[in-house]
């Protein structure tokens, strides 16, 4: 960063890993920028750390010792956790007709790439079995036809399902200028009656309270391939000293 550029760096974000440990790393890092390029007082650049943070998260990172300035606490600080939070974050998949993903070391925070489409497979009780994610340009799943699931990130999760029914469950309702047909926005009844209809299709070990059975998501063979060409493609390969 050059002085004469008149920026000024205000903090950095830590949203994962070992927070402690992190942070600790990362002032040193501004102690030698500091140092390096003569910027006085870079080394007290803000650390905020946040990823759900509680009581005892905050509790263990005083212990451990820690560089961290302040935190972003917001689930545990806005919901009562005696009751359900839904925790969802949008992720970049594609721009410009270029598929991105977040890579990260936690495997869970992996993102999929490129634009996507959704289905629900239903097997013969009437209970739905899987959904999976498809490509945006391949063909549509069909009744009857037996077609290959797969875990996004773990290959020896697979299975084949032979579908007794098949919906389509992405729905655009606002094109941006994609010029793509937008479907109407149901009403709030509607909405409703439908969440209702759909819990009604789940097995009853998906949605009991106590130690439910995983609901599986999964992605078709090609997207699978190709979500591991590219991560192949962008991650950093180590070097050993």
């Amino acid at each position: 960063m050059k002085k004469g550029m008149k920026y000024k760096a205000v903090g950095i974000r830590l949203d994962s890993g070992d927070l402690a440990y992190l942070s600790g790393e990362a002032r040193k890092i501004f102690h030698t920028i500091e140092k390096e390029f003569g910027l006085t007082g870079f080394v007290k650049t803000s650390i905020t750390a946040s990823n759900d943070l509680n009581e005892e998260t905050l509790d263990a990172l005083n212990k451990q010792g820690h560089e961290v300035d302040c935190y972003g606490i917001g689930t545990y600080l806005v919901t009562c956790y005696a009751q359900a939070a839904l925790g969802c974050v949008f992720k970049l998949v594609e721009i410009n007709n270029q598929p991105r993903i977040k890579l990260s070391e936690d495997v869970s925070k992996v993102s999929i790439p490129c634009k996507k489409r959704c289905y629900r497979l239903y097997g013969r009780e009437g209970y739905s079995l899987v959904d999976i994610l498809t490509g945006e340009s391949e063909p549509c799943p069909k009744v009857g036809e037996r077609i290959l699931c797969r875990h996004p990130f773990n290959e020896s999760k697979r299975a084949y399902v032979v579908p007794q029914r098949v919906e389509e469950l992405l729905k655009c309702y606002w094109p941006g200028k994609s010029g793509k047909v937008r479907d109407e926005l149901p009403a709030l009844k509607d909405i409703r009656d439908h969440c209702i209809k759909q819990l009604e299709q789940m097995r009853p070990d998906h949605i009991r309270r106590l130690n439910p059975t995983p609901y599986k998501v999964s992605v078709s063979a090609k997207l699978y391939d190709f979500i591991h060409f590219l991560w192949l493609n962008e991650a950093p390969v180590g070097e050993l000293q």
